[in-house]
């Protein structure tokens, strides 16, 4: 029988997971899970590179493992399992830390820029410097081949490649150099209240996203209050309305309906027949899902994640018997 290729992917339990987080990723991995052996993990390290409560950061652990699960992630075809519990990703960080990544490589990061800057950088942990290298730890564990990302983490995927192919160079073909896979329609879902950046589910302001837990009430008065232009047409154009050309992509995703047959539906329409539609459509999107999450305790989601975790170190235990052998580590 062929090996199926190895899949990596991974989200931070904090902030609230929203429908851009879905239609960018997880609906991705939905597809990918009948061709790939997979990989999803609650990297909850990556969390505390910035200040964290520890009590809402157990909560969020477990509120993320109930989301995969009800978004359709299958345990028994998946691994689904919690980063702090397989000890060999950062033992592998540290390693690759010393052995191929250079200062150069991680102030090239355009994310610790944009994140250091808030405070002048001088408060900013040497976590948040490094995250990045312990995230090539999370793929290069697994023999990743692919690694299914929105397009912002596209750069710490390629310090992943340069640092396995660095490594192979000076020890030996041990890790796989991983490919980045990108969807193209939906990849960047952007903020309902400036659809200049993307929705981030660590928005000040909540108007900035739909969460996947949010009620019929949330998303109807989050989605009328959404940011449009002044000419009241429905048409996709990038570039000149930003704003609506976001909506329609989300219509576009939760509906199945195409943007250019939307286009057509909401012709000499106003923007308030669009909009009341959409938020109907995301409501009907989410109905399944959100009872699904209700169901799921938290005693079934500790149990997954502790088989998932025990699964993953078998792994994880023979690419690090591998490289400490590499390194002389004995």
């Amino acid at each position: 029988m062929t090996q199926k290729p190895m899949l990596f992917s991974g989200v931070q339990p904090s902030g609230n997971l929203h429908l851009g987080n879905y239609l960018g990723a997880i609906s991705q991995w939905l597809e990918m899970q009948a061709d790939y052996t997979c990989l999803f993990s609650i990297v909850n390290y990556h969390s505390i590179t910035v200040s964290q409560n520890p009590q809402e950061l157990a909560k969020k652990t477990l509120e993320l493992a109930k989301i995969y699960l009800a978004s359709g992630l299958d345990p028994k075809k998946t691994i689904i399992f919690t980063q702090s519990d397989v000890s060999e990703h950062t033992e592998l960080a540290w390693i690759l830390n010393c052995t191929s990544t250079r200062i150069s490589d991680l102030k090239k990061m355009t994310q610790f820029k944009d994140k250091s800057q808030k405070d002048g950088g001088e408060n900013v942990s040497v976590g948040l410097l490094d995250y990045p290298v312990l995230m090539a730890a999370d793929i290069l564990l697994y023999n990743t081949n692919v690694v299914p990302v929105g397009d912002d983490q596209l750069q710490h995927v390629e310090l992943a490649r340069t640092l396995a192919r660095r490594f192979n160079q000076q020890y030996g073909e041990v890790f796989v150099v991983p490919e980045a896979k990108i969807r193209k329609t939906g990849a960047r879902i952007m903020g309902l209240d400036d659809p200049t950046k993307k929705m981030s589910k660590s928005a000040a302001s909540p108007a900035n996203y739909i969460a996947l837990t949010d009620s019929p009430e949330i998303i109807t008065k989050k989605i009328m209050r959404a940011v449009t232009d002044s000419d009241g047409q429905v048409k996709y154009d990038e570039k000149n309305k930003p704003a609506i050309s976001n909506l329609l992509t989300i219509y576009h995703l939760v509906s199945g309906q195409s943007i250019k047959d939307l286009e057509k539906k909401y012709a000499g329409l106003g923007y308030g027949d669009f909009k009341k539609d959409l938020a109907a459509a995301v409501i009907n999107f989410l109905a399944d899902f959100q009872k699904k999450y209700r169901e799921i305790s938290d005693r079934q989601v500790l149990q997954i994640l502790k088989t998932g975790a025990q699964r993953a170190r078998k792994i994880a235990a023979k690419t690090m018997e591998k490289v400490r052998k590499e390194v002389g580590i004995i």
